[in-house]
């Protein structure tokens, strides 16, 4: 097994809407705002290279919405896809599976493009895509406060592709899924989001997703107002960083563009994170 870490984009948004009740005062510490408030992020994927399958986690925020749609998070830097795939010596047809932790736009947006006669097609033509059998009804039949964040032309050509599968299992650990790897399934953020757990030259790394997004995001109080279920997140959050100390897991951060792999430790504090790291420096 060979793991990649691919750059997809990066993005900005507001820093309350990231941190919740949390004082900017004690957030901005870790993540410094624009004068809009606005704090940077990564939309950050993990290739696994693993025999014959090559399987994308996430493909962030993707190019087929106007410019209007795209001014609202303020997109900087020079990452995409394509040329991150490329550096590491791969294209966008080699990918057999696509793996979304779930169906937010920032997460599944690539997973379609826009062809050049003006209609939504897979972007991995060759990919089978995974959602959580669950989380796909959850976001067809979305709340008021997710529903901005579930565009139709994100999912619904996933379905139509014929490329659709499903992750079924009900467990909050999931073993040995049809991927190969354990999966983590929490629900505080949305229904049934899925944090892949990878076994690699005997560390355990973890794709922390929206659970962390951020290492601003370690501490247990410091959640994020997209929550729709805060309190099942602070218990989820708990649990997860008790385990992730104690079993010596690497998170592998999605969302944060200057911190890619975490290792942690606990203080006085609680959980905190210890040394930082990239993939190709770490291993």
């Amino acid at each position: 097994m060979n793991i990649y870490s691919i750059e997809t984009g990066n993005f900005k948004l507001d820093g309350g809407a990231m941190f919740g009740v949390v004082p900017k005062p004690l957030w901005e510490k870790t993540n410094p705002s624009d004068d809009k408030n606005r704090i940077s992020m990564a939309a950050r994927s993990l290739l696994i290279e693993d025999g014959d399958r090559l399987i994308l986690i996430d493909t962030g925020l993707g190019n087929k919405q106007d410019e209007n749609f795209f001014s609202h998070f303020g997109l900087w830097g020079d990452f995409n896809l394509d040329s991150s795939l490329s550096d590491n010596g791969f294209h966008r047809d080699d990918i057999t599976d696509v793996f979304l932790t779930h169906l937010h736009f920032d997460h599944c947006g690539g997973a379609i493009n826009l062809s050049f006669d003006g209609k939504h097609i897979p972007a991995f033509k060759n990919a089978k895509f995974w959602v959580h059998e669950d989380h796909w009804d959850w976001s067809k039949n979305s709340n008021i406060r997710e529903r901005a964040s579930f565009i139709p032309e994100n999912i619904n050509p996933i379905e139509s592709s014929g490329q659709l599968n499903f992750i079924k299992e009900r467990n909050s650990y999931i073993k040995n899924s049809a991927l190969g790897f354990d999966i983590i399934v929490v629900n505080g953020h949305t229904e049934k989001q899925m944090l892949p757990v990878v076994k690699y030259k005997d560390k355990t790394i973890v794709f922390a997703a929206d659970l962390i997004p951020t290492i601003g995001h370690i501490p247990i109080p410091y959640i994020m107002s997209y929550d729709t279920r805060p309190l099942i997140t602070l218990e989820e959050k708990a649990s997860f960083l008790q385990s992730a100390n104690e079993e010596n897991w690497l998170l592998f951060m999605e969302h944060d563009p200057f911190n890619e792999l975490v290792s942690l430790k606990m203080t006085d504090r609680g959980v905190r994170f210890n040394q930082i790291s990239t993939l190709k420096e770490f291993f």
